[in-house]
C-alpha cells in the first residue's frame, strides 16, 4: 500500500474515533485527500515539502474549475485538519496551512417561514391516513427542530411522552434531547391511534419499531415526505420554496427571536459549532431590514 494511502487511512481512523464525524463527511474527506495527493504528485511535492503558496494554488485551481464555494471551503478545512494530525503524530513538522490564503465562505441565509406562515401550514384538519401521519410529523419538526432524516427514522424507544421529550441520535452518533410541545403531542397521539388500528399485529417485525409508516407498513422516505409537504405548502398559499429542513430553520429562528439563549438552541439543533447556529440570528436581522425597508418612510 502506498504511503499516502496509509496516511489517509490513519487520518480516517482518527476522525472516526476522536471527531465522531458522519460517514458521509468522512467519505468526502477521503476523496478530498486523494485529490490533494494527486495535486502534490503533479507538482513534485510531498507532505514534508509542500508550501502555503502551493496550497493556495491548489484552492485557486478548484475555483477556476467552478467548484462550489462550500466544497472548496470543506477541502480547505480537511487539509488543515490533516496536516495538524500529521504533526500531532510526529509524521512531519511541516505545516503549510498556517499561511494559506483561505477562501471566504459567504453563507446563504436559509429560507424561513414566519410564525403566521407556520400557523397556516399546520392549520389543516387531517382526516385521512397520510394527512394524520403528516400532521404529526410536521408538528414534531417545528416543535423540536429535528432533521428530516432523524424524523423518518424515529423509533418508539426514543420517545418519552410522559416527560415530553425525544432522545435523538444525530450526526456522528451524538445524542441530544429535544422537547415536545402540546400541539405535537396531541398530533402524535392521534397518529398512534390510526397506526394501531391499521397495523395491529400485521407489521413486519423489522418495521414495527418505527413510529412513522407508509400505508404499506414501511418507514416513509425523506423524498416521499418532502413531496407530500409540497401539497400542504400549496394549500396554505405559501409561495416560498419550502422543504422539511425549512421547519428546522424556522424553529431555530423563532426560538431566538422570542428570547431563547443561543447555546440552548445550539444544543437542541445538535450543532457541534456555535457559528452554525449563529446564522439564525442573521436571518432575523435580515427580516428586520426587509421590514424597515418596506415600512419606513425613507426605507
Amino acid at each position: 500500500m502506498k504511503q499516502e494511502q496509509l496516511f489517509i487511512d490513519e487520518f480516517v481512523k482518527f476522525l472516526q474515533s476522536e471527531k465522531g464525524l458522519s460517514l458521509n463527511t468522512i467519505s468526502a474527506y477521503k476523496n478530498d485527500l486523494e485529490q490533494y495527493f494527486s495535486f502534490l504528485k503533479k507538482i513534485n511535492k510531498t507532505i514534508h515539502t509542500v508550501s502555503s503558496e502551493d496550497l493556495t494554488e491548489f484552492l485557486w485551481q478548484l475555483k477556476q474549475k467552478n467548484l462550489k464555494p462550500n466544497s472548496i471551503y470543506r477541502k480547505s478545512s480537511c487539509i488543515t485538519q490533516f496536516h495538524k494530525f500529521l504533526i500531532s503524530e510526529n509524521i512531519t513538522t511541516n505545516n503549510p496551512t498556517e499561511n494559506m490564503l483561505r477562501p471566504k465562505l459567504q453563507r446563504k441565509l436559509p429560507t424561513v417561514l414566519t410564525v403566521e406562515e407556520v400557523d397556516k401550514l399546520l392549520s389543516f384538519k387531517p382526516k385521512k391516513f397520510n394527512d394524520i401521519r403528516n400532521k404529526a410529523m410536521l408538528e414534531i419538526l417545528y416543535a423540536t427542530g429535528l432533521r428530516v432524516s432523524e424524523l423518518v427514522n424515529l423509533t418508539f424507544d426514543q420517545i418519552d411522552l410522559t416527560n415530553k421529550y425525544i432522545r435523538v441520535i444525530g450526526k456522528g452518533g451524538k445524542e441530544r434531547i429535544v422537547l415536545l410541545n402540546k400541539k405535537s403531542i396531541e398530533a402524535l397521539k392521534e397518529w398512534l391511534k390510526v397506526r394501531e388500528k391499521k397495523f395491529n399485529g400485521k407489521l413486519n417485525h423489522e418495521y414495527d419499531k418505527y413510529v412513522f409508516l407508509s400505508k404499506l407498513g414501511k418507514p416513509i422516505s425523506r423524498i416521499d415526505f418532502w413531496e407530500q409537504l409540497k401539497n400542504y405548502v400549496k394549500q396554505a398559499g405559501i409561495l416560498k420554496n419550502v422543504s422539511p429542513h425549512t421547519l428546522r430553520h424556522s424553529f431555530a429562528t423563532h426560538m431566538l427571536k422570542y428570547g431563547a439563549d443561543l447555546r440552548v438552541v445550539q444544543e437542541l439543533l445538535g450543532h457541534s459549532d456555535i457559528s452554525t447556529t449563529q446564522i439564525y440570528t442573521q436571518v432575523d436581522r435580515q427580516h428586520l431590514k426587509e421590514l424597515h425597508k418596506k415600512y419606513h418612510p425613507r426605507g
